[in-house]
Formats: structure tokens, C-alpha cells, sequence
């Protein structure tokens, strides 16, 4: 009996262990097809947003034409055509626009709303900041600065997103009840710029093409309630230069600064109306407006 039940038994045990065996390959399969299916799943995947990369850029390369609402002309509606215009515009290659083009409208919006036009302004900023912190002052009280006021240091953003973002032209008696009301919002990086310039001693001017019979108080409590604090004078329009180009207006007001002796170090402006023509400054700093145009 002892050979059998040890035959037994021993096939027995061959019977389990070639089971296990059997198993073993059988899981260690399906787990290597599992593993293929991922990777085939991965590269179906990578292919298929491969070719919806591709599908997209030729949409975005591709020019569509429509027309448009001004005199009936064929516009190009396109983001390379946007982002062009936007480069031409804040480089000022583009003079005298009275709208943002109509196939823009959007694009004006996402870059003024979607983060875009923050962390420009905070890399110009940041610029701006390191060429300060280079300036060797004098003694002598005569280092100043300039500031535009309007969309450098307060933010018109709000009351432009109801003009479509420069998309509608410019309405004086809207803005004006606008201005008048005060609650222009503080340009975040410029405060703190304006902050580190009075801390440093400059003198800081803020020159400002609203006119100053009717804005001088109302922008006087927005600057005060937005922060800033310690400037030297704010300048407005005056009735004797109603009517003058912005150029020639604010190279006006400069040249008296620097009859007084002042030094212009920096001049920082959302409009090349601010830092062209005379007496500009030692640096001029351009901040991005792609909503309107001022000559």
C-alpha cells in the first residue's frame, strides 16, 4: 500500500504544483496584456492629441474672412492677426486707432482679463524696479519721477469692459461721469513701485491729461483712497492747453519741471503720448493698453 499512497500522493503534488505553475503563467499573462492595453491606450491617446494639436493650429493659421459691420470690407479673422495687431499697437507702429478692430474684441479681453496683462505688467515692473534700485541720488531734493495717472497708476479696466474693451469708441461725457465718480481701482504693481520711489526719495510727479477744472478733486480723493500718498504734484489739463495733442501737452509740463531743476530719471506711461517729444527723462517705460489710442 505505502507505494501507491506514495505514488498517489506524489502525483497528487505534481497535479497541485503543475496547477500553480498553470496559474502563475496565466495571471502573469493577463497582466503583461494589461500592461500592452495601457500602452496602447497611452499611444492612442498621445496620437489622438497629436493630430487635435494639429487639426488646431491650422484652424488658428488659417484665414477666415467675413464681413464686417464697418462698410461692409472683409476683415481677417484670425489670433495671429490679433496678437500682430496687439504687437503693432503697443509698439506704436499703429497710429491713430479710434476702436480695437472688430475680429479683436475677444482677444482684447482675454489678455486684459485672463492673467496675460497682470504678469506683463509685473515683469515691466520688475524692470523698472532694478533700474531704480541702480540710480545713485543726490542731495539735493531734485531727483523726480513722472507718472501718468489714467491706466498706469489707476485702473480704468472696469469701466472699459463696458465699452467692449475699446471696442465702442471714445465717449467724453460717459468717461467723464466715470472719472468724476472716483473709484478707479489702484494698478497693483505700480503702487508699489510708487511706494519704493517715495521711499527712496524721489520726487514724484503725476501728470495727467484730465482736465483740471473738473477733475482735480475727484482724482485727487481716488489717488488718496487707492494709497497713494507723498507725491510731490499732481498735474491736470489747465484751460491754456485745452485742445493740445497729448505729446505736446505733457512735454510741456515736463520742460517747466525741468526748468525748476528737476531730474527726470523715469517716466512711466500707458500711452506714447506720455513718454514722447521733449524732456522725456533719462528712461521711459511703455505699459500695455491695447483698449484705446491717445495722440
Amino acid at each position: 500500500m505505502f507505494p501507491f499512497v506514495w505514488l498517489y500522493k506524489h502525483g497528487i503534488c505534481s497535479c497541485q504544483r503543475n496547477h500553480s505553475l498553470l496559474i502563475h503563467a496565466k495571471f502573469r499573462s493577463l497582466l503583461i496584456l494589461k500592461h500592452r492595453a495601457r500602452e496602447m491606450k497611452n499611444q492612442r491617446e498621445t496620437l489622438m492629441c497629436s493630430l487635435l494639436f494639429v487639426v488646431l493650429m491650422m484652424v488658428m493659421s488659417t484665414k477666415v474672412y467675413a464681413h464686417s459691420q464697418y462698410g461692409g470690407r472683409l476683415v481677417e479673422l484670425s489670433l495671429s492677426y490679433c496678437l500682430s495687431w496687439r504687437l503693432a499697437e503697443e509698439t506704436g507702429n499703429i497710429q491713430g486707432w479710434r476702436t480695437v478692430p472688430l475680429q479683436c474684441l475677444l482677444d482684447v479681453e482675454v489678455y486684459m482679463l485672463g492673467g496675460q496683462y497682470a504678469s506683463d505688467l509685473n515683469l515691466i515692473v520688475d524692470q523698472i524696479s532694478s533700474y531704480v534700485d541702480e540710480i545713485i541720488m543726490s542731495d539735493d531734493g531734485l531727483d523726480a519721477w513722472i507718472l501718468d495717472v489714467d491706466d498706469t497708476c489707476l485702473s480704468n479696466i472696469f469701466y472699459y469692459k463696458g465699452k467692449r474693451f475699446g471696442g465702442d469708441p471714445y465717449d467724453p461725457q460717459a468717461f467723464k461721469e466715470w472719472a468724476s465718480r472716483g473709484i478707479c481701482r489702484a494698478i497693483p504693481p505700480i503702487i508699489r513701485l510708487f511706494q519704493k520711489l517715495i521711499d527712496r526719495g524721489f520726487k514724484v510727479f503725476l501728470i495727467s491729461g484730465r482736465d483740471e477744472t473738473t477733475f482735480e478733486q475727484p482724482t485727487l480723493h481716488n489717488l488718496h483712497f487707492q494709497g497713494f500718498f507723498g507725491f510731490e504734484r499732481l498735474i491736470l489739463r489747465s484751460e491754456a492747453y485745452k485742445g493740445q495733442s497729448g505729446i505736446v501737452y505733457k512735454s510741456e509740463m515736463r520742460r517747466k519741471l525741468v526748468e525748476e531743476g528737476y531730474r527726470i530719471w523715469g517716466n512711466v506711461g500707458d500711452q506714447w503720448s506720455d513718454l514722447r517729444g521733449q524732456f522725456v527723462g533719462n528712461r521711459t517705460f511703455k505699459l500695455p493698453n491695447p483698449m484705446y489710442f491717445v495722440p
